[in-house]
């Protein structure tokens, strides 16, 4: 039993050694990086990899996989000699790590990587993104995988962990194992905590989780954590690890102004000589045990939900939700503690096991759902639109993950009336438009938001939806068809003088202003824009050819928004070959929020900000 335990250890030690020769390796070639980061979790991961991690690298699209998630991202060259050692990928690649055109970036990202879920780099993240994984393996697939999170002790001090040690130790999700590298050293110098290990198991015992205290450079101690985590029921666990940075060298060993910077190629050989040299050992990780396959049922179609009368977008929301779940096994929804105002509480009555409460806590509500579409559910988040600001780094990294995501903001604008401009979404539209292939959705009514819900469902990437708090008329019919990039024009003649661009409260605004001005003598043309990235390039060059003048109408600040939206259609760029690719750019005027907000009626506040109907009828008598 001795002997095995030896022989046991010393293969830890070996592949421990060859993860941080290798990191420094691949480092050193590339000119930057992190190998002190990496050097000072090598133990913990190959004790992990060698006895404890269930993964088919041959398959990682296996259900069944474990997942592992290097929060502290920049420590990715260790994961990347990891992958060396699983025989993933070659020696060659490692060593091209961080160059252009390499599968090996500075943080690792999915796809591009078949072996990662998710994209981490922006320190605090990757804990909740891993509570969405676990999420699903415990309350919807219901499989036995776990998930292994690597924490930083830098990205401790960001709030955002906090609130995924709230969430998921709310859930109780056993299914996860944190293992804090606590090696005292950050960016520029200490850490809040140092090697304050005590400090750690107070704080996550306090939130409800298990903790362990170990030297993270014992393999015994290492062993035992994880086997002891493994068997924890009904809490999750959290493996404090007091470790060195840059641990193995003398040059590095716990030395400050050491991150983020790659040894020298004399100093790399003499620590890589010191570590016992190169190696090019091969573990046979497990594959997980076989499971059940899960197949996504998809039964019947979408049907619409009627309206007889006026009925706000964001309940059209709720009520598109509660008919997709019906149909679709794959939906999940995530709400903050708002679900009877974006009133997501429609699905979450009907179809309660594939609703989750995030509470107040938007960052950990957008990791989770992040975490829950790597196990190809179909996610939708939602709160008020101002609060999705907190969380927008968080939606930045899902884009980069590559993450499909569904968002939606309800009360935007300063059309909520009393509760004053702190509830006022007024820069949504700009933030989501500046997302990488982001989907911008803005209904002005209740059929078309409920159609749109169901669009969202199959768009792939990250789509976001802006509803109305007020209940709007209905405009369109059961059986209209809204596509993405598309428009409608409600109004028109052969003899517009203009054409009033809007959506949502103030397509309704722009309604009365045309019946006011027809009375007038004065023809003007009404565009729904409802999808507002992409945008309807062709309706609108033509309105803009065939009357001249466009008037954009929004309840938004004047920057990003419909505004900037609908002059994009008359851009072009560099790579324009041909002189008639590009419309020729109209008049425009842009009626938006200019001043700050207050507290006040709806109509009083649309007024105030000059984008109702009295506002939309001066902008057009003082132009054509």
């Amino acid at each position: 039993m001795v002997e095995v335990q030896v022989a046991k250890v010393q293969t830890y030690r070996q592949l421990a050694q060859q993860l941080r020769v290798d990191s420094i390796r691949c480092t050193t070639q590339a000119g930057s990086g992190h190998p002190t980061s990496s050097m000072s979790a090598a133990d913990l991961m190959a004790v992990l990899m060698t006895k404890y991690l269930h993964y088919d690298f041959d398959n990682p699209e296996n259900p069944n996989n474990d997942h592992l998630v290097f929060s502290k991202g920049h420590a990715c060259p260790l994961l990347y000699s990891m992958y060396k050692a699983a025989g993933a990928i070659d020696d060659k690649e490692l060593m091209s790590l961080r160059k252009f055109g390499s599968r090996l970036e500075g943080h690792p990202v999915p796809q591009i990587l078949p072996w990662v879920d998710v994209a981490t780099g922006s320190l605090g993240q990757g804990l909740s993104m891993a509570s969405g994984m676990a999420l699903d393996g415990k309350y919807l697939d219901k499989m036995s995988f776990h998930v292994w999170v690597l924490l930083g002790d830098s990205e401790m001090a960001e709030g955002s962990v906090w609130e995924a040690f709230n969430n998921i130790s709310f859930y109780k999700l056993d299914n996860l194992t944190a293992i804090l590298d606590m090696n005292r050293l950050g960016q520029r110098g200490e850490t809040q905590l140092a090697w304050n290990s005590e400090a750690y198991a107070e704080r996550a015992r306090a939130f409800g989780w298990h903790a362990i205290q170990i030297d993270g450079h014992n393999y015994d101690q290492i062993d035992n954590a994880l086997a002891e985590a493994i068997k924890t029921q009904d809490k999750p666990t959290l493996i404090i690890a007091k470790t060195e940075k840059g641990h193995g060298v003398r040059l590095t060993a716990n030395q400050d102004n050491w991150h983020g910077k790659a040894l020298s190629k004399d100093q790399a050989k003499q620590a890589i000589e010191e570590l016992g040299g190169e190696s090019n050992i091969v573990i046979e990780v497990q594959k997980p045990k076989e499971g059940k396959t899960i197949v996504n049922q998809i039964n019947g179609q979408f049907e619409c939900p009627k309206y007889d009368n006026a009925a706000a977008t964001r309940e059209a929301y709720g009520d598109a939700l509660k008919v997709l779940g019906s149909m679709r096994s794959d939906v999940v929804v995530l709400d903050a503690e708002v679900s009877n105002s974006t009133f997501a509480e429609k699905f979450k009555f009907a179809h309660p096991d594939h609703f989750f409460e995030m509470y107040i806590a938007e960052q950990q509500m957008i990791g989770a759902a992040i975490g829950l579409q790597t196990r190809n559910k179909v996610v939708f988040a939602s709160t008020f639109a101002a609060f999705l600001s907190r969380a927008y780094d968080f939606i930045r990294m899902g884009a980069i993950s590559r993450a499909n995501l569904r968002l939606c903001g309800s009360h935007a604008g300063v059309s909520i009336g009393h509760d004053g401009p702190s509830q006022m979404a007024l820069e949504d539209l700009a933030m989501m438009r500046a997302i990488d292939g982001s989907t911008v959705l803005y209904p002005s009514d209740a059929i078309c938001a409920a159609k749109l819900v169901n669009t969202m469902a199959n768009t792939p990437g990250i789509s976001y939806m802006r509803t109305t708090r007020e209940k709007t008329p209905i405009l369109y019919k059961i059986d209209d068809k809204f596509e993405i990039g598309g428009s409608r024009v409600l109004r028109s003649s052969n003899s517009d003088k203009a054409t009033i661009i809007a959506a949502g409260i103030t397509l309704h605004e722009s309604l009365k202003a045309y019946e006011e001005l027809k009375k007038a003598g004065i023809n003007v043309r009404v565009i729904d824009l409802y999808s507002v990235k992409p945008v309807d390039k062709k309706t609108l060059q033509q309105a803009a050819q065939e009357t001249g003048l466009l008037i954009t109408v929004e309840d938004h600040w004047t920057e990003g928004g419909i505004g900037d939206a609908v002059l994009e259609a008359f851009a072009g760029s560099a790579d324009n070959t041909s002189k008639n690719s590009v419309a020729a750019l109209p008049r425009v005027i842009k009626l938006a929020v200019k001043s700050m907000p207050g507290s006040g009626t709806p109509d009083e506040l649309l007024d105030a900000a000059g984008i109702n109907a009295k506002h939309v009828i001066a902008a057009v008598k003082a132009n054509v």
